[in-house]
């Protein structure tokens, strides 16, 4: 599956619309990488399909971090529709009704998926989640001012797949990409 602009931005809004509103960037990432990693783990399929990096701060969803920080220009329907620009390190909602009802391009697995990363984690502090990653998310390597790439089969891996099955859905993953890729040229 490759990246899908219109899931993170629905995904970005569930959590910040579950914070009251406005969220710490940084926490926000951290809830957004969780929930794709436990579909990974649950299902052997990501949630948004993004590019995952380490960076000093722990995991992090590369092309989503460029939208908050409005480096990459967004679709119709897909970031910009959904979330404000970063301020003060935080991004808030672009409209302050319940999103839940409109969250479209979410399954009802994702949903509960969401659902159950804020309960576990949504209480915690953005200095806190930042330290859980760091803490147990094993396929983050700390690579000081600079990021480095998380494959797909590391974090499958670390979330107890067995490597020739990691090997088996990463392949899959990326052909499915691929897949993607081509289908959306064509159109």
């Amino acid at each position: 599956m490759m990246y899908n602009e219109k899931i993170a931005a629905q995904v970005a809004a569930y959590f910040v619309y579950r914070e009251g509103g406005t969220l710490k960037i940084l926490k926000l990432m951290k809830l957004m990488y969780l929930a794709e990693r436990a579909s990974l783990e649950q299902y052997g399929e990501p949630i948004i399909g993004d590019t995952l990096v380490s960076m000093k701060h722990g995991p992090v969803l590369s092309i989503t971090y460029d939208h908050i920080n409005d480096n990459i220009d967004s679709q119709d329907g897909g970031w910009d529709d959904w979330i404000s620009d970063r301020a003060d390190h935080c991004v808030s909602l672009k409209n302050e009704e319940n999103p839940v009802e409109k969250l479209l391009e979410l399954s009802e697995a994702d949903v509960s998926i969401l659902e159950s990363i804020y309960d576990k984690y949504g209480s915690m502090g953005h200095y806190e989640i930042r330290e859980f990653t760091h803490d147990n998310c094993g396929e983050w390597e700390d690579p000081g001012y600079t990021s480095v790439p998380i494959p797909y089969e590391r974090l499958l891996k670390n979330v107890g797949y067995s490597p020739e099955v990691a090997a088996q859905i990463s392949q899959r993953i990326k052909e499915q990409s691929n897949l993607d890729n081509q289908l959306s040229i064509a159109v």
